[in-house]
């Protein structure tokens, strides 16, 4: 039986920084136990009122460039699909009806943005991708959807607005960047009981 701390992880293929955080979870290995869970993030956004770069003109195209210097900092492979944001309805869902495991979660971001594919575009080649027969259907059942949307008010629950979200200890940590804070806080778990946090937390708004 596993020792380590439990933790989940929320994820939509749409997006390239939840690829960037696939790809460095090793870094947290050795402490965690993460599952992945996936998501929609269009529906995460609207419950809090949030909007992804690619909905913002001016963020777009500085987001975009951004993971062009992140991949390759990383020293990741990195490539567009040909348009982007697009829907990850069907693909979604499909990683909720396999229950996806991490091998099967990296393919899924390696077709996105590696191979530089919209799984819509590309249906049959993305279910070959991910191990499963190339004629599975679009998932279309009642329980795969009301699934995924229970992954998504989850989400919102546990305090996520957005991804890659990582739930460790009640805490959420969002964003790729969020990794070395994770790991902080994995070597003093009192992190967020400390005044100055405290005081953070319940900051009043001057609006």
């Amino acid at each position: 039986m596993s020792s380590k701390l439990k933790a989940v992880f929320y994820y939509d293929i749409i997006s390239p920084f939840s690829y960037f955080y696939v790809m460095q979870r090793q870094r947290l290995d050795q402490y965690l136990d993460i599952v992945p869970v996936p998501i929609l993030l269009g529906g995460l956004l609207r419950s809090t009122n949030n909007h992804g770069p690619g909905e913002i003109a001016a963020k777009r195209p500085h987001t975009y460039q951004y993971c062009i210097w992140l991949a390759s900092k990383l020293a990741l492979p990195f490539k567009f699909p040909a348009h982007h944001p697009f829907s990850t309805v069907a693909a979604q869902r499909l990683l909720v009806q396999i229950n996806a495991d991490w091998k099967t979660v990296e393919r899924a971001f390696t077709f996105v943005w590696v191979e530089g594919k919209d799984p819509n575009l590309a249906w049959s080649e993305f279910c070959l991708y991910l191990g499963v027969s190339a004629d599975t259907a679009i998932p279309s059942s009642l329980e795969v959807k009301e699934k995924l949307i229970l992954n998504t008010n989850q989400a919102q629950s546990d305090g996520a607005f957005g991804v890659p979200s990582l739930v460790v200890n009640g805490q959420c940590f969002w964003g790729v960047d969020t990794i070395d804070w994770t790991l902080d806080f994995l070597k003093h778990p009192k992190m967020f009981d400390e005044l100055a946090y405290q005081n953070a937390k319940h900051m009043p708004n001057g609006f």
